[in-house]
């Protein structure tokens, strides 16, 4: 006797839905230009399996890096060359689930690049951040890559300098330390989609949760799509204020370091060491 399998139609799979959501209002609020940006989200086989045929191999993809910490893990990414303002419309084509190989040197796609495309060419810098995070928080799961406008901007005008662009954060929006208490991190220019950007940018994962690609983007992590979405959502806010009061002449006032460690005290956060002189 042949017993059939009734899977879900992948369309109502949460993780599926929280992509196409994110993506959607990424485009909107103009941080993800063109085929800028990227999501990778880390899924459980548990909430893969009712919706694919895991022994359904579509494709295998090798990659120029050692992912073997992460092989047998599933992902759903967004596609190389891929549009955001499109997700909505076809996601099987700019979205896909991806098991990492065996050996870790390359991903079997399980759905989804469906015109024949492939995983984000920053898959290896997202790789290298989700080993990093899990390293520091079993229950890591995105790494999500942005345009967002004022911290780009933020990076022409203000100091690279990590603890003085978090103070400044700080102050522009009250609820910035309670979100980011450990601060920002910022790493130097370097050309996107090579393993040496991934590589400095974990190297910053491992103590901060946002980093800076100077006057190109910020890369975050998060345990929910939407933590992760507000981290980003958050720290450029504090940016665009930064930017309105620079245009209006700078500060005259601010939170004084007082008030800011009072605030942690309030929402039993620690803020990072040496930002605060008290």
């Amino acid at each position: 006797m042949i017993t059939t399998i009734v899977r879900n139609p992948i369309v109502t799979a949460p993780f599926l839905q929280e992509m196409v959501e994110t993506t959607s209002n990424l485009y909107r609020l103009g941080w993800d230009e063109r085929n800028g940006g990227n999501i990778s989200y880390l899924l459980n086989e548990e909430e893969v399996r009712p919706y694919l045929d895991l022994d359904h191999v579509v494709r295998t993809v090798p990659m120029n890096f050692d992912a073997s910490a992460l092989a047998g893990r599933y992902f759903i990414v967004t596609g190389s060359g891929k549009y955001f303002k499109n997700v909505e419309k076809k996601p099987s084509t700019h979205l896909g689930v991806i098991r990492i190989a065996a050996d870790g040197k390359g991903y079997e796609i399980l759905w989804g690049f469906e015109d024949g495309g492939v995983a984000t060419s920053e898959l290896p810098t997202h790789l290298m951040n989700h080993m990093q995070r899990l390293s520091v928080d079993p229950n890591h799961r995105v790494i999500m890559h942005c345009h967002a406008t004022n911290l780009i901007a933020m990076t022409f005008t203000h100091s690279l300098e990590e603890e003085a662009m978090t103070k400044t954060l700080w102050e522009m929006c009250t609820e910035c330390l309670v979100v980011f208490p450990e601060g920002v991190g910022v790493i130097p220019w370097i050309v996107p989609g090579t393993n040496e950007i991934g590589e400095a940018t974990a190297e910053r994962m491992k103590d901060v949760r946002i980093v800076l690609w100077p006057h190109h983007g910020v890369f975050g992590a998060g345990t929910t799509m939407d933590e992760t979405f507000g981290l980003i959502e958050t720290a450029e806010k504090a940016a665009e204020v930064y930017t309105i009061v620079c245009a209006q002449g700078g500060k005259k006032q601010t939170i004084t370091d007082q008030q800011l460690q009072d605030l942690a005290d309030a929402f039993n956060v620690v803020p990072r060491e040496g930002i605060l002189k008290l």
